[in-house]
């Protein structure tokens, strides 16, 4: 290589770091890949883990997930329950905070609880959710 000329690149740094140069997206030197970004589809996908007790499909297929909302590294679910005497109500709603707090980057995480509009599986279920229940309408 020639010292004066600085552009060059010796052999040793090969491809891989003169992808890096030209702003491929390179790996961590520990071979790990980077986690996926904070999005409302990663956090409803880490909530299908979440299955309601009483009835065995998880909440997001069942409608009970209202809304979610990031900023930064909050995550904001709102979310109700298949009824308001749920007698499973606190576990559930803690289920959902800790599924929240599991993905990588979410610093925090807060449930709120709403029974407006009540849930209804006939409109708000989905259609595996309601083959399941059996609501064939």
């Amino acid at each position: 290589m020639n010292p004066e000329k600085s552009d060059q690149t010796s052999s040793s740094e090969g491809p891989v770091a003169q992808a890096d140069q030209a702003g491929a997206p390179s790996t961590p030197a520990n071979g790990a890949a980077a986690p996926s970004p904070l999005t409302e589809e990663r956090v409803r996908e880490e909530l299908k883990t979440v299955v309601d007790p009483e009835i065995g499909i998880d909440m997001v297929s069942l409608g009970l997930i209202y809304g979610v909302r990031i900023e930064g590294s909050t995550v904001f679910v709102t979310m109700t329950l298949t009824s308001p005497g749920c007698p499973v109500a606190a576990m559930f709603i803690s289920a959902v905070h800790t599924a929240l707090m599991s993905i990588p980057g979410v610093t925090d995480a807060k449930v709120d609880l709403t029974f407006a509009p009540p849930w209804d599986p006939r409109t708000m279920a989905s259609e595996e959710a309601k083959m399941m229940m059996g609501i064939y309408y």
